[in-house]
């Protein structure tokens, strides 16, 4: 197997299986990736589209195949010299349902189950109706409802007991069979009768038997207030389990260790990090294991980690480095002109009458806090409430003043979380607490602050190890508390709430990604790449993930938005202007969900559709009425998740059909189209420097499912459709010259192309791409600034990348039809290239650089030389030999 040079990202299903992904190995390997990055393969819910609802660790899915379709993809990988790396979720596994059988055992036996350690369940909850019990939040309804309507209902099969409701089954605890047999003088099934939820002494007796169960069954809705088990976000359907005990670590990762032990897996990506008790804990683990398990390797380790503004990943986790975020977000933020924000934030500000992003995030936190994760706040602050009152000089202090404490350093919280854990807060981490401290002092009166001061000493500031029990477990419990309860709130509050609330630029909207900050310059740029080389040069580089809200090549094109701000804005005004014939309804959409629309199909538009095509724009139309959907109920202002809008949401749908398919959208939609067409060959060009920055910045780069062509898609499940691979393949095979890429851009050959060449120089040089420096070179001339170059140099070779940046001023009035900057654009524009190489070629063009076409003095080539007939240069030079 060769060394990590490049990940196939593939999300598996039962439409995408294990047998689909080896007929597509010789792909993969002629493309040039060195390993196969798959979605989690264990048992999940039936019908699962992505595998984190895993119900069964202890096998692999059989739905993608099983294990033998497992042992076959392996085989054939190794036979194309081809790794695998595995997606695995020890956060927590999906609940409810019928399928999950170490949670069937706990509903079963409440308490004394075997698997009652496994979740991270309160069993000591003041409700007496919830004392020692599971609250299972899956009714549709009030229970008395669902079993007066007939939903809920007692069946008996297999040998025991056990309540239906639709797809969930709920066991009955066999201590009370013979309560039940009773009613049927031993026959089960007669038995049933006397349990008749839509008779009322039926219903009776049901209320009954449910009431001595080991769980206490509600509506859905409760789970805001009353939930005392941990879940994923705020995800009642997925529970969280308590992967640092040392039982659990071994139940959960059995079936893995087994296959990385055999070799069928070489790497792990780990799931949702910061949602573990102690993640630096849990990465020391796994990677004794894989060095016991595989002596003499150093299988990779990557975690799902989104890194704050002036975070880093904690190098004493012995992990290979994160999942990529923090690359796609600065390359996202180097290809935004910084002059575009006042214009762009304006327009937002003006239609929308939205606040900025910093107080829509204030308030999404607040929101997040008081809604959907209150139940989990609650648990926290109970937790400080119970240290209190071990405390001589805390025990006064009363539950609301935690409470309000605890908000508000919570709202301050500018990371995901910290990692304190028995031998306290980290140094690294002491500025973040720090930060929202602060932030959380202006806000509180005097006895509030001074309790923050003792909230940092319990929160980490003293090393829990320095105390005897019973006050050390009490610490550390009110820590994990915290630190678990900070990382949902920041997802929901970032991604899924104020991320959707403010739309200035929504290329600046992502997951991982920083939207307050607009831009990044070259040299803050270069500054990233040569922290990553130093720290973490084997980190995951990705521009694509399952999970990300706009396609790769979406936000390029909307990054160009930025340097056509005032022209955009006008755009936008008309055509807000002239909407009044389109509407229904003259409230719906508000005006910021109706600029929220035209810049996601202004992004979205796929190169080749055109209005004529009625079919694709049928399509389109549906993929943007979905998206808009599901925009509206994460931003929590005109709709919702919890209780929908659906008079608004069928308003919205209602314009957004007038708008792209009928007569009265005409004007409007030709416009659209218009400046598609302008914006599109200067997006692609943005695409295809974004693509080779990706694939020779220090690091693994990660290609996502389909994305070596053009991605244009939405967030899931609209990124999550159905690939082409076969026509992928077949492009490969037909090779071409680069203008023929280029007079055909629209269908993203081009783009593969670049990534097949990129790939081949790290399959000839590896070792250059991980361990070789990165040199920012040096730029001038009249267009320096619209350029980023960059050099990879070892003892052997030099690699440099060259690729424009905000060319929209380059190209001015002229509009161009392919991605490709016309050479007199340049003037005088120059790099310098590396010294003591020669023999200069583009590996996408194949055009050679000799001394002739370089300024004489310094080793200068001229960009408009460099970059004539290529939209991009991959410059391949060899160290000059001694003598």
């Amino acid at each position: 197997m060769s060394d990590l040079r490049a990940t196939q990202r593939l999300q598996l299903h039962r439409g995408f299986t294990l047998d689909h992904a080896r007929e597509l190995v010789d792909y993969f390997e002629t493309l040039g990736v060195s390993h196969l990055y798959l979605s989690p393969l264990l048992a999940a819910t039936p019908g699962s589209m992505h595998g984190y609802d895993g119900v069964d660790p202890r096998r692999v899915d059989p739905e993608l195949g099983g294990e033998a379709a497992l042992v076959r993809l392996a085989e054939a990988a190794r036979k194309r010299g081809l790794g695998i790396i595995a997606d695995i979720v020890p956060n927590h596994l999906a609940v409810g349902g019928r399928d999950n059988p170490w949670w069937q055992d706990l509903l079963r036996h409440g308490r004394q189950s075997r698997y009652a350690g496994y979740f991270d369940v309160d069993w000591e909850v003041d409700d007496p109706l919830l004392h020692g019990k599971l609250l299972a939040p899956f009714l549709g309804a009030s229970r008395l409802e669902a079993l007066a309507a007939g939903e809920l209902v007692l069946a008996f099969d297999a040998g025991e007991f056990h309540f239906d409701y639709f797809e969930h089954r709920f066991p009955v605890d066999p201590l009370h069979f013979d309560a039940i047999l009773a009613h049927g003088d031993g026959d089960p099934l007669r038995a049933l009768a006397a349990f008749d939820g839509t008779d009322e002494s039926g219903r009776e007796r049901l209320e009954a038997l449910l009431d001595r169960q080991h769980y206490r069954l509600t509506h859905w809705r409760s789970a805001v207030d009353e939930i005392n088990w941990r879940r994923f976000f705020d995800v009642t359907s997925l529970g969280g389990l308590r992967v640092e005990r040392e039982e659990v670590f071994e139940a959960v990762h059995a079936k893995i260790f087994e296959l990385i032990e055999r070799g069928l897996i070489d790497g792990l990506r780990v799931d949702h990090i910061d949602g573990l008790r102690d993640p630096k804990g849990y990465c020391l683990r796994l990677r004794q294991r894989l060095e016991r398990l595989r002596p003499g390797e150093r299988l990779p380790i990557y975690v799902e980690k989104i890194l704050g503004h002036g975070e880093r990943l904690h190098l004493d986790w012995d992990v290979d480095g994160t999942t990529g975020y923090e690359f796609m977000n600065e390359i996202s933020a180097l290809q935004h002109l910084p002059e575009g924000e006042g214009v762009m934030t304006t327009l937002w500000r003006a239609f929308s009458h939205r606040p900025g992003f910093e107080q829509e995030l204030v308030d999404a936190r607040r929101l997040i806090l008081d809604s959907h994760l209150a139940s989990e706040f609650e648990r926290a602050a109970r937790s400080l409430l119970e240290l209190a009152r071990s405390e001589p000089g805390q025990r006064e202090t009363p539950l609301g003043r935690i409470r309000r404490t605890l908000r508000e350093l919570i709202v301050g919280f500018a990371v995901y979380r910290t990692y304190a854990d028995i031998d306290g807060r980290p140094l690294e981490d002491q500025v973040h607490f720090e930060h929202a401290r602060a932030f959380a002092a202006e806000r509180l009166d005097p006895p509030e602050r001074a309790l923050l001061e003792t909230f940092e000493r319990w929160l980490g500031g003293e090393a829990p190890g320095g105390f005897a029990e019973p006050k050390r477990g009490l610490r550390l419990a009110a820590i994990a508390r915290f630190q678990q309860l900070t990382s949902p709130v920041a997802a929901k509050a970032l991604e899924d709430t104020a991320g959707y609330r403010f739309a200035a630029a929504l290329a600046r909207n992502d997951v991982g990604f920083e939207p307050d900050v607009f831009s990044l310059d070259v040299d803050a740029f270069h500054a990233a790449q040569l922290r990553r080389a130093q720290r973490f040069p084997r980190s995951m580089l990705t521009t694509a993930t399952h999970d990300h809200k706009r396609g790769e090549d979406l936000r390029a094109r909307l990054a160009v938005l930025s340097e056509r701000a005032e022209e955009y804005a006008e755009c936008v005004s008309r055509w807000v202007e002239q909407s009044g014939s389109i509407r229904d309804d003259p409230n719906v959409p508000n005006r910021g969900d109706e600029l929220v629309l035209y810049q996601i199909i202004v992004g979205a538009w796929p190169p080749a559709l055109g209005n004529e095509d009625e079919s694709g724009m049928r399509e389109f139309t549906e993929r943007i009425c979905s998206w808009h959907c599901k925009a509206l109920r994460e931003a929590k202002l005109a709709s919702h998740w919890l209780f929908p809008d659906e008079a608004y949401e069928a308003g919205c749908r209602q314009f957004i059909n007038a708008l792209l398919l009928e007569a009265r959208g005409a004007s409007v939609r030709a416009e659209i189209e218009a400046l598609v067409a302008e914006l599109a060959p200067v997006g692609a060009l943005n695409s295809l420097a974004q693509t080779l920055v990706k694939y020779v910045a220090p690091g693994v780069p990660d290609l996502y499912q389909g994305t070596e062509f053009w991605d244009f898609s939405l967030v899931d499940p609209d990124n999550r459709r159905p690939i082409d691979f076969e026509r992928r393949r077949q492009a490969l095979k037909r090779v071409q010259p680069l203008d023929h890429y280029l007079d055909h851009w629209f269908g993203g050959e081009l783009k593969q192309q670049l990534i097949n060449a990129a790939l081949g120089l790290r399959r000839e040089s590896p070792r250059l791409f991980i361990e070789g420096e990165y040199v920012p070179l040096v730029v001038g001339g009249a267009q320096s600034e619209r350029l980023l170059a960059f050099a990879r140099i070892d003892a052997a070779r030099a690699v440099v990348v060259v690729v424009p940046l905000h060319v929209q001023a380059l190209i001015g009035e002229r509009r161009i039809d392919r991605p490709l900057v016309p050479a007199r654009c340049w003037e005088d524009s120059w790099i310098l290239l590396p010294q003591g190489f020669e023999g200069w070629c583009d590996a996408l063009s194949g055009t050679t650089f000799e001394a002739s076409a370089r300024h004489q003095e310094e080793g200068r080539l001229a960009v408009s030389s460099l970059l004539a007939t290529s939209p991009v240069a991959l410059l391949v030079g060899d160290a000059v030999e001694a003598g």
